[in-house]
């Protein structure tokens, strides 16, 4: 089975999983349905897998190269070394999402994330390069080093997203219910990278660089109302259309590519007052 196979497999199997339960539970579980709504906040962190990716990267205006990288392979840098500080909280692939239950009949939310994943096209590989270098016509398996061309998208391959949220209710007592959630959303793609090419570095800046949508499936437990611990796995189709190289950011990497994250998330609901 290949990556995307697998990625969609896994997703519609998660989203899918409460409309096999025998029945929803009272709307009164915990006591949540007897509210207005409730808002609540996540956060945690996420490991990511990626496709292989068809890169172009041009600049016709400061310099001369327009070429591509066939099939190039990244990884994610999870950077959890010191995640416990409070100064580093942000420094880790982490997510951050703000929301609101309706807590109607419907069971729908409404929310806006932002996953912080961190992309990083592995150094030293063997990729195929077509196209042009300064005139000279290149089209053969390449050795890409560092010193030829660098690209990290790390602070970071950032999603930007609305996300409409359904819960499904599986099982309560008095201080716990348990719930499966899916989402799905899209954004833009507010990401900041950091690249050489040809020699030219550029240590990246937060910009507008492309879009996403995303679908996810998962699980969260209530604990006494307040607070709550959760975990997502979630599928996406990233197109980066607008990403500046070089010092003067006049050249331009352009590629789409479809990733898997896996989060780990607690949280806080915030219910409004009762009817």
């Amino acid at each position: 089975m290949n990556f995307k196979s697998l990625l969609f497999s896994s997703l519609f199997f998660c989203l899918l999983q409460p409309v096999f339960a025998q029945q929803s539970l009272p709307e009164n579980s915990i006591k949540l349905g007897k509210r207005r709504g409730s808002f609540y906040f996540t956060w945690g962190y996420n490991r990511d897998w990626y496709t292989k990716s068809t890169i172009r990267f041009r600049n016709t205006t400061t310099d001369n190269y327009d070429f591509t990288f066939i099939d190039a392979k990244a990884h994610d840098s999870p950077d959890f070394a010191s995640f416990y500080k409070l100064t580093s909280l942000t420094i880790p692939q982490y997510d951050a999402n703000l929301g609101y239950f309706f807590n109607d009949k419907h069971d729908l939310g409404i929310e806006l994330s932002w996953d912080h994943l961190k992309y990083v096209v592995t150094d030293n590989q063997v990729i195929h390069v077509k196209g042009q270098i300064r005139e000279r016509p290149i089209d053969k398996d390449t050795l890409v080093t560092p010193d030829f061309v660098h690209l990290q998208h790390t602070n970071g391959n950032n999603y930007l997203m609305i996300n409409l949220v359904k819960r499904q209710k599986l099982w309560h007592s008095n201080a716990f219910q348990l719930s499966a959630i899916g989402k799905v959303g899209a954004g833009p793609l507010i990401s900041y990278t950091i690249s050489t090419v040809l020699g030219n570095e550029d240590p990246g800046y937060f910009h507008y660089h492309g879009v996403v949508a995303a679908l996810s499936g998962g699980f969260k437990l209530d604990i006494l109302k307040y607070f709550f611990l959760q975990t997502d796995l979630q599928g996406a189709w990233v197109d980066y259309t607008n990403t500046k190289l070089g010092a003067d950011h006049q050249g331009l990497a352009t590629h789409h590519f479809y990733s898997l994250q896996y989060k780990y998330l607690f949280g806080f609901n915030f219910p409004l007052s009762n009817r």
